[in-house]
């Protein structure tokens, strides 16, 4: 019917039951819903899995509270790795090799050379260093701190009365050479010791060779007299201020040290050699000047041992870590009337062991007679020293790398006893501004390292390694943290002989680098350095600036450098004669042995710094282990005939321990060294997982190598000097520079002391058997 207007307006209409637009709809409902989720359920497990597994490599399973964004925002150091940024790894050796000039090198010598720069009193030069630095594009600043300055030498002339005719006044000076400037600049150094306690004593005086703790105990044994004597030593064998120390021990009230021209090789006036500055033999009036710190009982600040020297610190009695004796240094033309005088008194120095042969002044009619000089002979020795706080001032400079708890530290110092010091340390102060440059290069061309790099240029070495050590002490917990290696130069080169030092854990790397650089002494064309190099490698020992990151914060180091030869020119250590003139003619004219040094400092750097796996070696510090174990062993058993005392089972079975494992775990990262190497074709840069993995691998690697030198850290520290925190390496108790293995057994054995020996061997044995385990754990 047709709607009319009588129609409702709402209307009933009957429709027919709905019907399913597909004949499973609640099936494909389920499925639908089921494809949306399912992916984002398996990627989010996915992603917590990845996270879990690469905390896992990086931390121990007692850290994965730690949050997921440590990881989460970036699983790589930067996109391109395991490549290197801006400038691919060849490319970088490439800049590192060119870019250091032999001109450039010469240009920082002169500058360094040319005024006094003694500890605390070279702000001038420190500010000038942080400016080139930040002109070649590196961020520095210049650190002041404080540190106790037993300062120079009064120059007040004294008289001796008390009716004594004086015989013979030495000069304490060095002659002023035309053809060397600086030696006549008016505001020169006089020749003192630092630290030297003040004193005017008089008394007969008796010559102790070199004054090492075995030349005193000769002379005990032959029943010379010693106590109330001032002692005249020759430089030479150990460190300065311990043959002053046991010249105290025993009773004697002073100490005058020589350089004797018999320690120059066959480069003297005896056999025809012009002396400085018309030749290169020794120059008769150089003095040796130096610290007569106790370094092998606590480097650093005397007032602060252990911890920081900072403004308001507390500080403690020096007694114990300085001399309580005057001593002054003198040249061997000054020495010569003093030696002289002894001839006819007492035994010849011939009449005990060959060390006592070296003499080198008998053709001046010295016969090396000990003494004592007779009761009206005597010496009057005058020392007065300023003693006093001063500030001290670190350039550091700073490139940020990738990885930030990732830190490698290249260092020298650049304090001089005197206004030169063109060897010491300014040739290393040279060759770093070179290395700095070098890497400023690099960084232009948009390099960007994989580890940081720290430069330091040290204030306050030559009293004690002050400003080295107090840096280390008061960023001891970053350094623990982050820090992989300490690379020092300190005398870059005063001859052509390539000599090192280093933790056994860089020597494969040290080694190859020499490989790197050609000799400027080439016999064959085309040799490298390590051609000509005889290969050897010292043990750490102290007397630079490495000694507080080795010793007492268990941090890998070489320290290298090029000294004198046979037939090189006599290099005059700590005088006037180490001079930017003396350098410019005979200790290396044309700058090669600067440049040399530079390249292969920086190629080291390099090599630590960028590779992906740090370049570390575990197991030749097992070898190293094993032999110096051996070594002790041998000491055993010339002290006892029975072998089963001094055999050290638990340690010799601990230290074979190490050795598979650090075998074991070399071969893994050796693996994973080659995955990372070949990831750019090997990895698909979007595949995240697999590049993750590989990080996380290499970092779990990265990690122990960092932290293996820090296992054998002892916290109470040696016998008697416990600042001195590492079990394995330490300064010779009585040697002070030369380095000392297992040294609490050592010394236990060197005092009769079995306890002392049993006890060390327990807690080397136990800090030994935690490097195995943290090498062990996790791979």
């Amino acid at each position: 019917m047709a709607p009319t207007e009588h129609t409702p307006l709402i209307a009933v209409v009957a429709l027919a039951p709905p019907r399913d637009r597909y004949p499973h709809h609640t099936l494909r409902r389920f499925c639908t819903i089921a494809l949306a989720v399912v992916p984002v359920i398996v990627l989010s497990t996915l992603v917590v899995s990845l996270v879990i597994s690469i905390q896992s490599d990086l931390f121990d399973s007692d850290s994965l509270h730690l949050s997921l964004s440590i990881i989460w925002p970036k699983v790589t150091p930067h996109e391109s790795w395991p490549q290197s940024k801006g400038v691919s790894y060849k490319e970088l050796q490439e800049i590192l090799i060119d870019t250091p000039k032999a001109e450039k090198a010469r240009e920082w010598s002169q500058y360094y050379t040319s005024g006094p720069h003694l500890a605390g009193k070279n702000l001038s030069q420190a500010v000038w260093t942080k400016e080139r630095w930040e002109e070649f594009g590196v961020k520095s600043d210049v650190h002041g701190k404080s540190k106790r300055d037993l300062g120079t030498a009064d120059e007040e002339e004294h008289t001796q009365g008390n009716g004594w005719e004086v015989k013979y006044e030495a000069s304490l000076e060095e002659d002023v050479l035309e053809e060397d400037p600086t030696t006549g600049l008016p505001n020169r150094i006089p020749t003192f010791h630092g630290y030297s306690a003040s004193g005017n004593v008089t008394a007969q005086y008796v010559y102790v060779n070199y004054g090492t703790y075995q030349d005193y105990e000769d002379l005990v044994k032959a029943k010379v007299d010693l106590a109330g004597k001032i002692a005249l030593i020759k430089y030479g064998g150990i460190f300065r201020g311990l043959k002053i120390k046991r010249a105290s021990e025993l009773g004697m009230i002073g100490a005058v040290i020589y350089s004797d021209p018999g320690d120059d090789g066959a480069v003297t006036s005896e056999n025809g050699t012009e002396t400085y500055p018309e030749g290169p033999a020794r120059e008769p009036s150089s003095v040796q000047r130096g610290s007569a710190q106790y370094l092998s009982v606590a480097p650093g600040d005397p007032t602060t041992p252990g911890y920081p020297s900072l403004p308001g610190v507390p500080r403690q009695s020096v007694n114990g870590s300085i001399p309580d004796i005057p001593s002054i240094p003198i040249s061997y033309l000054d020495a010569l009337p003093l030696l002289k005088a002894l001839n006819g008194h007492g035994p010849k120095a011939s009449s005990f062991g060959k060390e006592w042969h070296t003499g080198g002044l008998g053709y001046k009619g010295v016969e090396y007679n000990i003494g004592p000089s007779p009761p009206n002979l005597a010496l009057n020795l005058v020392n007065e020293q300023e003693y006093v706080t001063t500030p001290m001032w670190n350039v550091i400079g700073i490139i940020n790398g990738t990885i930030p708890d990732e830190v490698v530290i290249l260092g020298n110092h650049r304090d001089a006893w005197i206004v030169g010091g063109a060897g010491d340390p300014n040739s290393g102060s040279a060759a770093l501004n070179e290395v700095i440059r070098s890497f400023g290069v690099a960084l232009q061309k948009g390099w960007k390292p994989l580890r940081t790099i720290v430069f330091a240029s040290w204030d306050g070495e030559e009293y004690g390694l002050i400003g080295s050590t107090e840096w280390v002490e008061e960023y001891i917990p970053w350094l623990s943290h982050a820090a992989v290696a300490y690379l020092n130069v300190d005398v870059g080169t005063t001859g052509s002989h390539f000599t090192a030092a280093a933790a056994p854990l860089l020597n494969k790397a040290l080694i190859e680098i020499t490989q790197l650089v050609p000799s400027p002494n080439q016999t064959v064309a085309g040799q490298t350095v390590g051609d000509v190099w005889n290969g050897h490698i010292r043990t750490m020992g102290s007397g630079s600036d490495f000694t507080a990151f080795q010793d007492f914060a268990g941090i890998p180091c070489v320290d290298m450098g090029f000294n004198a030869g046979p037939g090189d020119a006599v290099y005059h250590y700590h005088s006037n004669y180490d001079s930017f003139a003396w350098m410019d003619r005979f200790g290396d004219p044309g700058f090669h042995y600067h440049v040399t040094i530079t390249k292969l400092w920086a190629l080291l750097a390099a090599k630590i710094v960028e590779t992906p796996v740090v370049q570390f070696n575990a197991t030749d510090y097992a070898v190293a282990l094993a032999g110096y174990l051996d070594s002790v062993k041998a000491k055993g058993t010339a002290l006892s005939a029975d072998p089963d005392i001094f055999a050290f089972r638990n340690l010799t079975a601990a230290i074979a321990n190490l050795h598979a494992a650090a075998a074991t775990f070399d071969a893994h990262a050796s693996s994973v060294s080659h995955r990372a190497f070949h990831a750019s074709t090997s990895v698909p840069w979007y595949s995240f997982y697999s590049r993750a993995r590989l990080y996380a691998a290499v970092r779990s690697v990265n990690t122990k190598y960092k932290t293996l030198e820090r296992q054998f850290l002892y916290a109470p520290g040696l016998d008697g000097r416990a600042w001195f925190k590492h079990v394995v390496f330490a300064p010779g108790l009585w040697t002070g520079y030369a380095g000392a293995t297992f040294p609490g057994l050592v010394e236990g054995l060197d005092a009769g002391d079995r306890q002392a020996v049993r006890r060390w061997e327990g807690i080397i044995t136990e800090l030994v058997e935690d490097a195995t385990a943290l090498l062990g754990k996790g791979n």
